[in-house]
């Protein structure tokens, strides 16, 4: 975007105009104060309270969170995969500076490691700060929290022998630096990082609606490296159309991604408020004219 920052603010509402990535729409809501705005090392940072969705986090002008409505993207981004393995017990998540994904994958208690790869500490910082609900679990005994470049520790990763069962990229949108994180080599960096029955899930920002050519280039980027590659996807408000895209990749050709394979414990379901065995099934189903689009031209 031209502008970014409280210049997107104008007679007490936000706007998100995005003419490359969503053309011909936006997304707008009422200002209450501007809680935060500068520009740290690597994006433009602005959060402000709404009046109907709480505190908003906004990146280079594009709505990453909000207090009322992150649940269905944060719960469905982690859960999916996690629920979709066996076993998993390694979980890396790369971006998700807010913790929200942090927050999901500590629920499990098999997890017995979450390492986190963030480039921007301020986001960590900020979202402590007004984002308490979602930063609430980087103090975790099972969090380890790295702070540099996704690409840069996947490739460490990948000389070693250190690997995980699942990765969850929680990236920004694929415009800019973000862009690399939605091409083949890094899937290829991906499966290299996951042990045999490991399973990966990624941010698509794209739907149905909005960019459908996108996502067929994504899905076929990423099969070309994995065996299993699907797109599902979940509802939140305040993404461009109201709904999100999600790319599940599987290490191993067996792996069953549209059903859980393990069920909530009371417990861990008692913590949810969008995922649910039948949702993860559901979110994979596709409308007609989307499905023979993206997989029937792959």
């Amino acid at each position: 975007m031209d502008t970014v920052g409280s210049e997107l603010i104008e007679d007490g509402w936000f706007r998100e105009i995005n003419e490359k990535g969503f053309p011909g729409q936006g997304l707008m809501l009422k200002v209450e104060r501007v809680l935060y705005h500068s520009r740290s090392e690597f994006q433009d940072i602005l959060v402000f309270q709404s009046s109907a969705y709480g505190n908003v986090l906004v990146l280079d002008g594009i709505v990453q969170a909000t207090e009322r409505d992150e649940f269905a993207y944060q719960e469905m981004i982690t859960h999916i995969p996690l629920y979709a393995h066996k076993n998993p017990r390694k979980v890396l998540v790369i971006g998700g500076g807010d913790g929200g994904v942090l927050r999901e994958v500590v629920k499990h208690k098999g997890v017995v490691s979450a390492t986190l790869v963030e480039i921007d500490e301020t986001v960590i910082k900020l979202a402590q700060k007004y984002l308490p609900g979602m930063a609430c679990s980087f103090n975790h005994a099972k969090v380890q929290v790295k702070l540099q470049d996704g690409f840069e520790f996947l490739r460490n990763v990948a000389a070693s022998d250190e690997r995980y069962d699942v990765i969850i990229t929680d990236s920004s949108d694929p415009e800019g630096p973000a862009e690399a994180f939605f091409q083949k080599e890094y899937f290829e960096l991906l499966h290299s990082a996951l042990n045999d029955n490991g399973i990966v899930i990624a941010q698509a920002s794209e739907n149905v609606w909005l960019n459908l050519d996108y996502i067929r280039e994504l899905v076929k980027s990423a099969g070309a490296v994995f065996p299993r590659a699907q797109y599902c996807y979940t509802t939140v408000p305040t993404y461009t159309s109201g709904q999100l895209g999600l790319i599940v990749c599987a290490k191993n050709k067996k792996s069953d991604l549209e059903h859980a394979i393990r069920e909530p414990t009371i417990e861990e379901q008692s913590q949810m408020r969008y995922y649910n065995t039948a949702i993860h099934s559901a979110s994979f189903i596709l409308p007609t004219w989307a499905y023979h689009r993206i997989y029937k031209s792959t």
